[in-house]
């Protein structure tokens, strides 16, 4: 197993220790974060009905964009933003925070601040 299949294997298995306890819920769901080397992605899930309220990511049509040249971190914060606005627009108050097995720091602390600063609830 190489060093790269490790790292996804042992994100993995933290992701599925987390998504034991995490539940999204109708009166709260559940805001999933998802990273790659390039984008960002975050969603609002209600696990009861398996469906996908509100998306945004870095590459939604809706996010402005400030340059080629953006730091990973304000583009997550920028995602953060669009995603609690989408949320707050479709009637969600309050969500349970899925860091998706990644470390709350970086990026996915940016883009969950951004929505905590939107008025989105954890």
């Amino acid at each position: 197993m190489t060093s790269v299949q490790h790292k996804r294997a042992a994100r993995q298995r933290r992701h599925r220790r987390v998504r034991r306890v995490v539940r999204g819920t109708v009166g709260r769901p559940r805001l999933c974060v998802f990273k790659s080397a390039r984008h960002i992605y975050a969603q609002i899930i209600n696990d009861e009905d398996g469906r996908t309220l509100v998306a945004a990511s870095t590459l939604s049509k809706d996010l402005p964009r400030s340059g080629d040249r953006a730091k990973k971190t304000e583009v997550a914060k920028a995602v953060g933003a669009l995603v609690a606005d989408k949320a707050l627009a479709g009637g969600i108050q309050a969500v349970v925070f899925d860091r998706g097995g990644y470390p709350f720091h970086g990026r996915v602390k940016a883009l969950a601040t951004a929505a905590r600063d939107r008025g989105l609830k954890f």
